[in-house]
Parts: C-alpha cells; structure tokens; sequence
C-alpha cells in the first residue's frame, strides 16, 4: 500500500459521511427513491416483491458520473 490508497479510503469514508448526513437530515425528502416509474414492486397477502431496476439504474448513472469527474481532476 501507499499513501494513494490511504487518500482513496478517506475519501470513500467522507463519500459515505457525506450520503448518511443527508439521509438523516432529508429523509422525509426522499420518499421517492425507490417508487420511480419502473420500479417493479408486486404486493400480496404473504408475498412481497420488490425489484428497483429504475432506481437502480440512476444510482449507476450518478455514481458512473462522479466517478468520472473524480478521474478527470485527479
């Protein structure tokens, strides 16, 4: 390991700092992630299903964004 990997890891653990702030503080906000339009949810008496491909999807698109802009300035 160098010291590359020890920034790596402290800016992942701010990253996750970051998301749990905001999650605690608008949680009431973000009712909407995981009932987008796509989302396949299937409810019966003893069965619950539930798969978030859309949520899922722009999740990848976000994290694929920030990653990128991460490459490009460092």
């Amino acid at each position: 390991m160098n010291s590359d990997t020890g920034k790596i890891i402290i800016l992942i653990g701010l990253g996750v700092v970051v998301v749990g702030v905001l999650i605690y503080f608008f949680h009431d906000k973000l009712h909407w992630i995981g009932r987008l339009p796509g989302d396949i949810r299937v409810e019966k008496e003893n069965v619950r299903f539930y798969f978030p491909i859309t949520t899922m999807i722009l999740v990848s698109l976000i994290v694929s964004g920030i990653l990128a802009l991460i490459r490009k300035f460092f």
